[in-house]
């Protein structure tokens, strides 16, 4: 079965001046994962790239190879990670304008805004936690400014859309208490420069330990592994168009249990000295989908590897057994979910093409080689 696969992609792979303040010169991505060393027995560390090396994304020709291997395989588009700060502030910009202002490579894209603070935590787990760059929501004028921003990228022929309207995702809607006035702006705006809406989809777990409050603030329940419908109308009532949920959290505690799983997590990031939390790949993504993951406008995703330990150390769990077989029927359990939905909304989001110091990556390593596109590949195409 065909599915539109959009696929996550992270522009830190060059350096950058915030970058090389807080880590040295030079400071990117690939920092961490070379030297990332194997925290058990059997434990694959480091994750060396194989056709594309240690690349350089200031270099036309790498974001080139990237879009050929990824249409290869099957991918419809990239969903470049795009950082607005407020008050005009950015980071990592410099390849997706690129490829918006020289039109290569000739390959679909769109935009996740990641509005989370830049810590010295976001790519190494540091007791001395400084902040890089600190997310602001500051007003009507920066959201018109930060409009403005992505409007050439919005009319952009390349621009991926959902029912004619440029897709715009947001990472965390909870953290944004004036999300609703923001979309509505935009919204308005949109419809002023020509454009037929946006359509906003939130990035959430299917299953969350956080809901939000009539006042905008944050809260924490109880997970409801059963049904994701509550979770998802919540979000939908702020605005959102669509939803891309993230199965992760909900088959963790189905695997382990919500409390072992949660305490786990807990320790496991201030005692450092305990051993690993494993999951079992296989087990994990079998749960990955809730019930309500098979409304029209949500949109699943599907997870190739996850280890963070090249930035965390042992501080989060690493993924055993993520093989491109076992992703092979991951990606099968997926398409039954979205098989009913029409052609426009027949969406899986991958997560990720090239989150490297995640573990969570598609392009070839010296392991498994093309393992995981072909797996793809097969499923889709």
């Amino acid at each position: 079965m065909k599915a539109r696969v959009i696929a996550y992609y992270l522009p830190q792979f060059h350096p950058i001046p915030e970058n090389d303040e807080a880590w040295g010169p030079g400071f990117t991505e690939w920092t961490n994962v070379a030297k990332a060393k194997p925290l058990f027995r059997g434990h694959y560390q480091p994750r060396i790239p194989a056709d594309l090396g240690f690349y350089d994304l200031r270099l036309p020709e790498v974001r080139e190879q990237q879009a050929q291997m990824a249409r290869d395989a099957g991918i419809e588009g990239f969903c470049y990670w795009h950082y607005w700060f407020g008050n005009g502030k950015q980071l990592l910009e410099r390849p997706f304008n690129e490829v918006l202002a020289s039109g290569k490579p000739d390959f679909p894209f769109c935009l996740a805004w990641a509005n989370h603070n830049w810590t010295t935590a976001t790519w190494q787990n540091r007791g001395d936690k400084k902040m890089i760059a600190q997310q602001l929501y500051a007003g009507k004028e920066d959201y018109i400014r930060h409009f403005l921003n992505v409007l050439p990228a919005f009319k952009d022929k390349r621009y991926i859309t959902i029912d004619e309207k440029p897709l715009f995702a947001i990472f965390d809607p909870y953290a944004f208490a004036d999300v609703s006035s923001f979309m509505n702006l935009w919204q308005q705006l949109a419809q002023k420069n020509g454009l037929k809406g946006i359509y906003f989809v939130a990035m959430i777990s299917s299953t969350s330990t956080i809901k939000r409050t009539a006042d905008g603030g944050i809260e924490r329940v109880l997970p409801n592994l059963k049904s994701s419908e509550e979770v998802y109308n919540k979000i939908l009532s702020l605005g959102f168009q669509g939803i891309n949920s993230f199965g992760k959290s909900r088959g963790e505690m189905i695997d382990h249990g919500i409390y072992q799983r949660n305490v786990k997590k807990i320790l496991q990031r201030y005692i450092p000295f305990l051993p690993t939390t494993l999951y079992d790949y296989s087990k994990v993504t079998k749960n990955f989908y809730a019930p309500e993951d098979n409304w029209e406008n949500v949109f699943p995703t599907i997870m190739p590897q996850w280890d963070r330990s090249p930035r965390t150390g042992n501080h989060e769990e690493a993924y055993i057994n993520a093989t491109p077989d076992n992703f092979k029927e991951h990606i099968h359990n997926a398409l039954q979910i979205i098989r009913n939905k029409k052609k426009e909304h027949q969406i899986l989001f991958l997560r990720s093409w090239n989150e490297w110091g995640e573990g969570n990556y598609m392009e070839p390593d010296l392991k498994y080689g093309h393992g995981f596109l072909n797996a793809l590949k097969d499923e889709i195409k």
